[in-house]
C-alpha cells in the first residue's frame, strides 16, 4: 500500500498571504505545530508536539527537511515519523502548492509516501483539523477534502 492524502482549500486572501502562513514559523504554530522551521532549501527542522497543541512542547511530532521552494507557489519537505503500525520510522512527503484563482488563493495539499493504513487515517485526520485552523485563521470561502 503506497497512498497519499489531498486536500484543497480555497482562500480570498493572494498567494503571498497564504504563503506566510506555510513558511513563517510564528504563523504556522497558530495553525499546524511550533516547529524550528526556516525558508532554506536543505534546512532540516522539527515540528513539535500534536496537532492539538496538548504537548507543543514535550515531543517531536515529525523530522523534516526542506526539498523544493518556488516562492508564493510551491513548498516540498519531508516529513519523517514512527509508524502507528510497527513505531519504525518512516519518511513520506508534503507539497504545497499555490495557484491564484479569480477569488484569491487555491491550496492543495499532498502529503504521499504512507506504507501503512493507520498511518495515512491518522494523518488524514490531522489535516483534516489542522486544515480547519488555518481555514479559521485565513477566513476561507470554502474547504474541500479528498482521499486517494
Amino acid at each position: 500500500m503506497k497512498k497519499a492524502i489531498r486536500h484543497t482549500f480555497r482562500f480570498t486572501q493572494s498567494p503571498a498571504e497564504v504563503w506566510e502562513y506555510l513558511t513563517n514559523p510564528d504563523l504556522i504554530e497558530l495553525w499546524l505545530m511550533k516547529s524550528d522551521f526556516k525558508l532554506e532549501l536543505g534546512h532540516k527542522f522539527r515540528f513539535m508536539g500534536g496537532c492539538n497543541h496538548e504537548d507543543a512542547d514535550s515531543r517531536e511530532a515529525a523530522s523534516c527537511e526542506v526539498l523544493e521552494i518556488q516562492p508564493n507557489a510551491r513548498l516540498v519537505y519531508s516529513w519523517v515519523t514512527s509508524s502507528l503500525n510497527d513505531e519504525k520510522p518512516y519518511t513520506s512527503t508534503v507539497t504545497w502548492t499555490l495557484r491564484p484563482d479569480a477569488d484569491g488563493t487555491e491550496l492543495q495539499l499532498l502529503h504521499d509516501g504512507f506504507m501503512a493504513i493507520e498511518d495515512l487515517s491518522a494523518h488524514n485526520d490531522g489535516w483534516t483539523r489542522i486544515g480547519n485552523k488555518l481555514a479559521e485563521k485565513l477566513n476561507a470561502l470554502s474547504y474541500e477534502c479528498t482521499q486517494a
